[in-house]
């Protein structure tokens, strides 16, 4: 889920960052999302592997001719350029193409595994790498090609290497958040070193150029995405805010933001990466929207103090402070779901469900109850806000679990506090999986498994 619900990142985010950014994604906080059997889930990573698996077999048969070694070398090598373009691609967020993977989240974190496939297929390439010295007429620039393609290929691998292992295994250690995304932010660069290899190295002049134009397009997508998340994005995306309130319950900072200008629309649900620079802290961060949209544009994100970015949110921005907001991103929608539905949230993870409450009328037909779950009651935020739902809308109820007080919440006790049939509702969760995964084992070993469940990602991977 995201950051004030939850998320916590930038087109990749670690494990730090999605501890600053509490997760939503709704921290990689709220978000989407979608039905655990959802086919919709899998279009996007099947569009995505196609061209990879595309690439490989044109590069295999245009160079069978050569050998067998030399037509796999060329096949793993253009489904790692394909693959790199692909993950620059997914890092500028595309709206269009997050829907395909159900969620930003989702998109995430498959841009990580497709970074992580195109490091192998390098690796691969780097070890049975073709020889045509002696099928080509050297050139210059062929030359510098080649040159340029070992140069980019171990910085790359060195960089992904980092992405993949930012924490030491078995041990606590970890690369600073800030120190890796700003590394991180020169893989668009080295790979445009790749796409100069790939347009100059030296090939025979009679292969088919079907292989060059594809691995040509999908490098000059690449280059061209990377130069708009670095460049274009910014700008075209942050609204401008300005923080008019500040509390604190806990360890949990909660901020009422004024849009300056042109107001943001968002669905309920929905998160937005915060940055404020102003204040110093300008490294983006993801956080569930905690409050539905509103006439004056206002919107309400409340933080969790996880990490050292979350904990200084209250000492060190003040009414007035502008900050900038980018999004919406997320497809965490409850009214996509059935007549009967069981929100079930841990800690943070109330924040899409607050939005959701506030945004219920008395006209909503559903029937829901809310569960939230909290280690102590000054942990539960938005009480305020759940009551005005009940008091709107009779046929929504809620109530919060306190662990040091009443004990954890186990599937017996959801089946005993949900006024309706579970088998017959849907589950919406929003919160630590090790919860979710433990009352769904138990709703299941007691033939109460609901009909549809979705959640969000309460962590970007």
């Amino acid at each position: 889920m995201i950051a004030a619900s939850g998320i916590t990142r930038d087109a990749t985010m670690t494990d730090a960052a999605r501890r600053d950014g509490n997760v939503p994604v709704p921290g990689l906080p709220p978000l989407s999302r979608l039905s655990l059997n959802s086919p919709l889930a899998l279009t996007g990573p099947v569009l995505v592997a196609l061209p990879c698996l595309l690439a490989a077999l044109i590069g295999f048969n245009t160079y069978a001719p050569y050998g067998a070694d030399a037509a796999l070398g060329i096949a793993v090598g253009a489904a790692a350029v394909v693959a790199m373009a692909q993950t620059l691609i997914l890092a500028a967020r595309p709206p269009l193409v997050e829907p395909l993977f159900g969620g930003l989240d989702r998109m995430y974190r498959f841009h990580k595994w497709l970074g992580i496939s195109a490091m192998v297929l390098m690796i691969l390439h780097q070890q049975i790498e073709p020889d045509f010295e002696r099928l080509v007429r050297e050139t210059s620039l062929g030359e510098l090609g080649e040159e340029a393609g070992e140069l980019a290929f171990n910085a790359l691998l060195a960089l992904v290497a980092v992405s993949w292992f930012r924490r030491l295994p078995f041990t606590p250690l970890e690369i600073p958040y800030q120190i890796w995304r700003f590394s991180h932010r020169f893989m668009g660069a080295l790979f445009a070193i790749v796409v100069f290899h790939q347009f100059f190295v030296d090939l025979p002049t009679e292969v088919d150029p079907s292989l060059s134009v594809l691995l040509n397009t999908f490098g000059i997508a690449g280059v061209i995405a990377w130069i708009f998340t670095e460049l274009v994005a910014p700008y075209l995306r942050r609204r401008e805010f300005t923080v008019t309130e500040i509390s604190q319950t806990k360890d949990t900072t909660t901020l009422t933001l004024r849009p300056e200008g042109r107001a943001m629309r968002w669905r309920p649900g929905q998160f937005a990466f915060f940055r404020a620079p102003e204040a110093g802290l300008s490294e983006p961060h993801p956080f569930t929207i905690a409050s539905a949209p509103r006439p004056d544009g206002t919107l309400t994100f409340s933080i969790r103090g996880l990490g050292g970015w979350t904990r200084s949110l209250l000492a060190i921005l003040r009414t007035g402070t502008r900050v900038q907001v980018e999004g919406p991103y997320g497809r965490f929608n409850f009214r996509k779901g059935g007549a009967r539905q069981i929100w079930l949230a841990g800690g943070i993870g109330i924040t899409p469900f607050l939005a959701w409450a506030e945004s219920l009328s008395e006209a909503d037909s559903r029937d829901i109850h809310l569960i939230h779950c909290v280690r102590t009651q000054e942990e539960a935020i938005g009480v305020e806000t759940l009551r005005a739902a009940a008091a709107r809308n009779p046929r929504f109820s809620f109530e919060v679990v306190v662990t040091t007080r009443d004990g954890r919440l186990t599937a017996e006790r959801l089946i005993g506090a949900v006024p309706f049939a579970i088998r017959q509702a849907d589950l919406w969760f929003c919160g630590p999986t090790g919860l979710k995964d433990g009352i769904l084992k138990g709703l299941k070993a007691q033939g109460q498994t609901p009909r549809r469940v979705r959640f969000e990602q309460f962590e970007f991977t």
